[in-house]
Formats: structure tokens, C-alpha cells, sequence
């Protein structure tokens, strides 16, 4: 039976609509959280929202009701579902597409929602024009500052009288307060797999250009005498993968896939020291003219990942090898080596900012200043600049099934401009590539990827080079 809750609220029979049963939707584990979430009703939601993903990012009977360990858990995730239960059977909770941050403001969405599941329906209330979605502050999650989930860190939802949501309370959860449980879902949209009538880059996917490359690369000599091997700079946040493309291009130039340096994927970066990796051309071979430095992973928050004062040393060429990074405390450099600058042989003459095809929606407000103020002290030395967007192939389906696929893909093309966007770099800047992770044997359109984004690094760094030449004192 449809029962009509307003003009804004639209009933859903216990069969669904076709499109909602396409939705593709990912059963969820996350750790050990299992979801109270019936497979009928994800697929109505993941339908609903628009084909897309429901990972399980909080738990309140595994975590607690605390607003607390709410904001721990869903801030920064993008947008969310609360999904609660109550004993009288209902389940109910809202969408946002704004992602919690304790701003203290008030926030406007407007494909903000509330929904409720009882037997044989489903209904939805959007948000009424002109009205705020929620308040965004230390508290337990709200729509419309009207519905409180978690209330005073309770397992209990409380309704107080407002206008931004047309809720019946009696029809949305049968005046039933309590609450049996609340899961927040992190909501991701599935790309959409579209190709382009003719490729937005061109690469030439051959043997005879992977050779070409390599070729060009070990032959490469910088435009200033007084430097022998170009240094780039990796910086990035943690798990990016800056540590996997030194490993990548080493092993290129090896012959078989290497690790040389720590990589993998951890909540906190693996790589605590300032890095330097020159590459040999084959096992005792000459060292090619570029060296890769590594450092530890940039995260949001103060005393947290790599400080930007450390990057200020690094890039002046002040740092040395294997020094342990502190994030409580920037690099001093000693006396002896203070009272001279560096030569320009020391100094860092690219910067290459690696970022997560996966995650560049996802990135936090506070990582994306962290990045601003690193550019803006990196555009002060006149450094040259570009973006490495890895993990391409878990970013798009098309480029997974064929890595030939990438400068066809719509999605990556929106990717690539989403990353120029926010960092604030030319499209041109920014190379999409995927580095060896779990392959055992090299791949020829991954060494392309590789190897054309290296050249890229030494044209940029020579750009440098010739920018500062007229004013370079060494001999």
C-alpha cells in the first residue's frame, strides 16, 4: 500500500524499478564490520543514489554511539548514508553529498535525502528549495538541524519541529526512538565507462617505442654543466604510490620487477627517511642520469606525515640521504652546511606530486591547503612542477581490462582535469600511469606509461635549467 508523505516524497513498491536491480553494489566487510543492511534494500538505495557503491565506514554497535567516534570514522569520506534500525521494523536515514568536517556551518546540498524502508515500501523526502541540508558540527549527525541520529550519545533519533525536511515521524519510523542500530556508508559513484571517438593523448604503444624511450633517457644530459644526474622530488600522500614508481622505473631498466624500495599500503607512510634512488641501467650497469628522492607520506593533519618545512630543506638541497624524518620537529640543518648554500648539483630541480586516481574526490580540504602551500614554496624557487595520477586501473574498469584503453576513457580524461583543478596545474602536467604492484613480469604498456612520464620529468627539469642558466654562477 503507498502511502504519500508530501508532494516532495515518492513511493517505491516492494518490487523496486529496473534500474535500481542494474545497480551494481559491493558487499561490504570493511575490517570486521558486517552490514545490517538487507541485500534488497542496498540495491534500492544504490539504485536511488544513481549506480553506485556502499562501503561500511561506522558501526555504532561495534564503535559506540559517541559523536566522537562518528566524526572519527566518517569525516573527509566523501558522500554518506546513515542507514538506522528499530525494533518496530523500520529502516530509515538519510543521504548527504558533503562530507562531515566539523566546519561549524551550515550546509547546503541539494541532492541531500531522508528515506524509510517498512514492509512492502519504500519512500524519500528531498530536501525542501532554499533550506540548509544540515549543520556541520561536533554532534552527532542531523538533516535539516530537525532529525538527530546518536542523539547526546544515545542509541535514540530525536525530531524537533523545521522546515528543510517534510517529515511524518509516524510514516518515517513509527514514533519509534530507539534505535537498535546506526551504520554510516561511504557512497561511491561506479565510473561511468565511456569511450572518446579518438584518443586525447596520442602514445605510440610499441616495443620499438618503449626502446626509443629508454634510449632517449640514458642518453639524456642536463642543460647545466655543473649537474651530472637531474633530482625529482616525489611528494605525496600516504599509499599514493611514490615509493612503487621508483620501483617501477628500476625495474624497467633491471629487466624484471623489483622492490627496492618499502612500498605497499598502510594507514600510516611506510617511508620515514628522505631517499635518494639513483638507477643503474641493468644489474652493475652506469647510473642513468636522474636520481628519484623519496619521501615520507603527506597526511592532513599537524604533527602528522611530512612537514612542510622539511620540503622547504629538501627542495634547497640541505637534506641527506636517509635522514629520519620527525613530523613533531622540522630538519636543522648543521652549522657548517647553514652558513652555505647548497650547489646546485644538491638541490631538487623537478617536483612530481603523485596522487590517487581513486582518491581524488575523497581528498580532504586540509591535504588539498597542504599541497597549496608546498606549491606555492616550490613556484618561489622557480622549481618545475607536474602531478603523477597513479593507480589508473583500479580507477576505471575500461583501463583495467586494457591499459590501452587510458587516453580513450572518458573517465580518466575527467580525472586527469578533476586532478589540474585542484592542485591548480596545466591538464598537460598531470600523466596518468600504473605502477608494477602485484605483477611478477614486466608489461609493455606499463613501461611506456613509466618511461614516458620519466622523459617528461628530465624536459621539465631542463626547463628549469634553462630558466635560471643566465643567472647561474657555477662553472
Amino acid at each position: 500500500m503507498c502511502v504519500c508523505m508530501n508532494t516532495y516524497t515518492i513511493l517505491l513498491k516492494h518490487a523496486g524499478i529496473a534500474a535500481m536491480q542494474k545497480a551494481k553494489v559491493r558487499k561490504v566487510s570493511t575490517d570486521t564490520l558486517t552490514s545490517n543492511l538487507p541485500e534488497e534494500r542496498r540495491e534500492q538505495l544504490c539504485g536511488l543514489l544513481g549506480n553506485v557503491e556502499l562501503s561500511l565506514l561506522y558501526k555504532a554497535s561495534v564503535h559506540g554511539y559517541q559523536a566522537s567516534v562518528f566524526h572519527q570514522r566518517c569525516d573527509h569520506q566523501g558522500p554518506t548514508l546513515l542507514v538506522a534500525y528499530n525494533s518496530s521494523g523500520y529502516i530509515f536515514g538519510g543521504y548527504t553529498s558533503v562530507d562531515y568536517a566539523r566546519s561549524g556551518r551550515e550546509i547546503a546540498d541539494e541532492e541531500a535525502l531522508l528515506f524509510s524502508f517498512k514492509s512492502g515500501t519504500c519512500s524519500y523526502i528531498k530536501i525542501n528549495s532554499g533550506y540548509k541540508a544540515r549543520y556541520d558540527d561536533a554532534k552527532g549527525p542531523n538533516f535539516g538541524q530537525q532529525l538527530y541520529f546518536c542523539y547526546n550519545n544515545q542509541p535514540a533519533v530525536y525530531h524537533q519541529g523545521g522546515n528543510a525536511f517534510n517529515i511524518n515521524t509516524s510514516l518515517m519510523y513509527g514514533n519509534d526512538t530507539q534505535l537498535n542500530e546506526c551504520e554510516v556508508y561511504k557512497v561511491e559513484q561506479e565510473p561511468e565507462v565511456s569511450v572518446e571517438e579518438k584518443p586525447w593523448r596520442n602514445v605510440l604503444w610499441t616495443p620499438e617505442r618503449r626502446t626509443e624511450l629508454m634510449e632517449m633517457i640514458r642518453n639524456h644530459k642536463p642543460l647545466m654543466p655543473s649537474v651530472s644526474r637531474v633530482r625529482i622530488l616525489m611528494i605525496g600522500p600516504v599509499g599514493a604510490g611514490k615509493s612503487s614508481f621508483f620501483n617501477s622505473i628500476n625495474s624497467i631498466f633491471t629487466g624484471h620487477v623489483t622492490n627496492k624500495a618499502m612500498s605497499g599500503s598502510a594507514g600510516t607512510s611506510l617511508t620515514v627517511q628522505f631517499r635518494t634512488y639513483p638507477v643503474n641501467d641493468g644489474r652493475g650497469g652506469k647510473p642513468l642520469p636522474f636520481v628519484l628522492c623519496d619521501t615520507m607520506g603527506l597526511e592532513e593533519h599537524s604533527g602528522a606525515g611530512l612537514d612542510i618545512e622539511d620540503i622547504s630543506s629538501i627542495l634547497q638541497g640541505h637534506v641527506p640521504d636517509r635522514y629520519k624524518f620527525n613530523p613533531m620537529a622540522p630538519f636543522q640543518p648543521d652549522e657548517q652546511k647553514a652558513s652555505r648554500p647548497a650547489s646546485l648539483q644538491e638541490k631538487i630541480h623537478c617536483v612530481v606530486y603523485v596522487i590517487d586516481a581513486t582518491k581524488i574526490s575523497l581528498m580532504s580540504d586540509k591535504l588539498q591547503e597542504k599541497l597549496a602551500s608546498i606549491r606555492r614554496k616550490v613556484n618561489s624557487l622557480g622549481i618545475a612542477q607536474m602531478v603523477l595520477m597513479t593507480k589508473v586501473d583500479e580507477a576505471c574498469p575500461l583501463v583495467e581490462e586494457n591499459l590501452q584503453s587510458l587516453y580513450v576513457s572518458s573517465y580518466i580524461k575527467s580525472k586527469v582535469q578533476e586532478v589540474s583543478s585542484r592542485l591548480g596545474v596545466p591538464v598537460s602536467c598531470v600523466l596518468p600511469v600504473k605502477n608494477y604492484s602485484q605483477e611478477l613480469e614486466l608489461e609493455l604498456n606499463c613501461d611506456v606509461l613509466l618511461l614516458t612520464a620519466l622523459q617528461q620529468m628530465l624536459r621539465f627539469a631542463d626547463d628549469y635549467f634553462d630558466d635560471i642558466r643566465p643567472v647561474e654562477g657555477d662553472p
